[in-house]
């Protein structure tokens, strides 16, 4: 059987007078008496066919006339010009009048509208995604991803490096998000970890001498989910040997361009600025800012120090910063009920105990704290601001991380509510020189930033010897788009003696650190060379590539919020006999009696 003889979005002018056969799905349906026009589509596009009394027989109408959307069926017929054409359309210049008709597969009651442009439910697109996939715009992004995958392998293949996997089932190691844990039935009692990177793995790789490797790799991360994160995801992992930062940063540049270009259709002609970590903070309050638009933090602690306002003067007094930004133009239009409303943001969302507002207006400052200043240090605080008549200074005192965290946020949120960010635009940033660690409060100890791999700064060692963890940098780089990190990676250690200590900095014992990386430490002792790589997040690239809002619209089968399936209804019980055969028992009902 012969499906089609052309594709739907194949027919030109060129092939008027042809007979043709075409298969595909009902996209829309117009009964206009002895006249039905059917827009037939497939994956390549859509053509207008005609079922006329005068051409076929009145079977064949009367059937076409009782199509549904979304049935599946096969036409045969001869191309015509189109009277009414379409410049809309690649085929809208012709039709085919069809004289048979076979419906090779009927359509239920469709749950949503394929071809609605109304926003439709995302639990609903989720469960049905077969559907939702059929629909134009899930349909681009699917093929931009195909785009991007395939441009991602020829680069790589014309710098010579070579794709090797890795496993999939893999030992637990610290020093990240919670693993996902796969019981083993052959060795009772004991685990796999599904991968939350190549890490290890790549980095053996270049002591087995592959020098240049890459993997389109699946990742796993069993965390807090969020619009831009899911448990399971794509990543495009890359590792160099005999390399130095620069050289790492050059070519992924090159290779940057050459998928944005594939993408988007645009040109990113440009050397791609860098930041470092400690100014982008200061700046922006991020380490992966917008640089889209202006409203950087200013800082205020050295103005504060001194003044009559004692909340900010004691925060700087035990070691806490005070920082402003700075909302342009909305004096008047920002109630207090919306400034209280991006205070409740600033302490629900990032801890902030507060936030402090000056209005700066043709008849002075408005301000709940203005009674605490004088006019001396009022007016300071507006110069350092830089604020205008017009523009209202939103003020947060506290921790470093925490004011850091609450206005990077209320930046982005005065971006995008007051429309200062162009959304036609795209910028790319290298951000540079991470710190190595950061101390975490919960559990009282440093962590990696990065990952305890990530080789220290050369100027920076002695510091790393003789303890002073907060000052210690990396030779490490991210590279942000518009706000997002789409990937990043660092020089690796190398050195058995620095790892070593690396571990010990981190609370690790030889004992633990054997334990964990007991495979990788021996690997070392056999000649390790300088090496270093880089990871993106295919997911997260496209979607900023693409000006999607949700990781999920560039992922064929995505899981919600809460890490569920809604298609499959994965996670899902298993029965008490796969919980035998692994040795494991249930708890989970017990915990719901107590």
């Amino acid at each position: 059987m012969n499906y089609r003889t052309h594709n739907l979005g194949e027919l030109r002018s060129s092939n008027i007078g042809e007979r043709v056969t075409l298969s595909g799905w009902v996209d829309t349906k117009r009964d206009l008496g002895g006249l039905t026009f059917i827009d037939l589509r497939d994956r390549e596009g859509i053509t207008q066919i005609v079922f006329d009394i005068d051409v076929a027989e009145a079977s064949v109408v009367e059937m076409a006339q009782k199509l549904k959307n979304e049935s599946v069926i096969k036409i045969s017929g001869v191309v015509k010009e189109r009277y009414s054409k379409n410049g809309n359309m690649p085929t809208g210049d012709i039709e085919v009048f069809a004289d048979s008709l076979e419906v090779l597969n009927s359509c239920d009651v469709l749950p949503f509208q394929i071809n609605s442009e109304e926003p439709l439910n995302e639990n609903i697109r989720l469960k049905y995604r077969y559907l939702d996939l059929r629909r134009p715009q899930m349909r681009r992004n699917l093929l931009m991803r195909h785009k991007m995958i395939m441009s991602i392998r020829n680069y790589m293949d014309e710098k010579g490096f070579l794709d090797v996997d890795t496993p999939v089932l893999t030992k637990s190691t610290p020093e990240g998000a919670r693993d996902f844990l796969v019981p083993s039935r052959t060795n009772a009692g004991d685990f796999y970890a599904l991968p939350q990177s190549p890490q290890l793995f790549k980095q053996l790789l270049m002591i087995s001498g592959v020098e240049k490797y890459f993997q389109i790799a699946k990742c796993f991360r069993d965390e807090d989910l969020r619009a831009d994160r899911q448990p399971e995801f794509t990543q495009l992992d890359i590792e160099m040997s005999f390399v130095e930062q620069e050289d790492i940063m050059n070519e992924i540049e090159g290779l940057a361009k050459r998928v944005f270009k594939n993408v988007t259709g645009e040109s990113a002609d440009y050397e791609f600025p860098r930041m470092e970590y400690a100014e982008a903070m200061e700046r922006f309050g991020s380490d992966k800012p917008d640089v889209r638009f202006g409203v950087e933090l200013k800082e205020l602690s050295d103005l504060m120090k001194d003044c009559g306002f004692k909340a900010f003067a004691s925060t700087v007094e035990n070691g806490g910063m005070v920082k402003a930004v700075v909302a342009p133009g909305v004096a008047e239009e920002f109630s207090r009920k919306i400034l209280s409303e991006y205070e409740e943001y600033a302490k629900t969302y990032f801890g902030a105990k507060g936030m402090a507002w000056i209005k700066v207006t043709s008849e002075g400052v408005n301000s709940p704290i203005a009674k605490f200043f004088s006019e001396e240090e009022m007016k300071a605080i507006i110069e350092r601001t830089g604020a205008q008549v017009g523009d209202v200074i939103m003020i947060i005192a506290d921790a470093p991380k925490v004011v850091y965290g609450a206005l990077g946020a209320l930046r982005l949120k005065l971006g995008k509510e007051l429309g200062l960010i162009n959304n036609d635009e795209y910028k790319f940033l290298w951000i540079v020189d991470f710190p190595m660690f950061e101390y975490d409060e919960e559990e009282q100890r440093y962590k990696a930033q990065h990952h305890p791999f990530t080789s220290i700064k050369s100027e920076d060692m002695d510091a790393f010897m003789s303890g002073e963890m907060e000052k210690i940098r990396t030779n490490s780089y991210d590279l942000v788009l518009n706000g997002s990190e789409i990937g990043g990676g660092s020089i690796r250690i190398f050195n058995p003696t620095v790892q070593a200590k690396v571990f010990e900095k981190l609370g690790l014992s030889q004992e633990e650190a054997r334990e964990k990386f007991g495979f990788f430490i021996d690997a070392f002792k056999y000649g390790a060379p300088p090496h270093g790589g880089l990871a993106f997040g295919i997911d997260r690239w496209l979607m900023v590539m693409l000006k999607e809002n949700s990781i999920r619209d560039v992922i064929p089968f995505p899981k919600t919020n809460k890490g569920q399936c809604l298609m499959t209804e994965a996670p899902s019980k298993v029965d008490d006999k796969q919980l035998e055969e692994l040795y494991l028992a249930s708890t989970y009902e017990n915990e719901l009696k107590k």
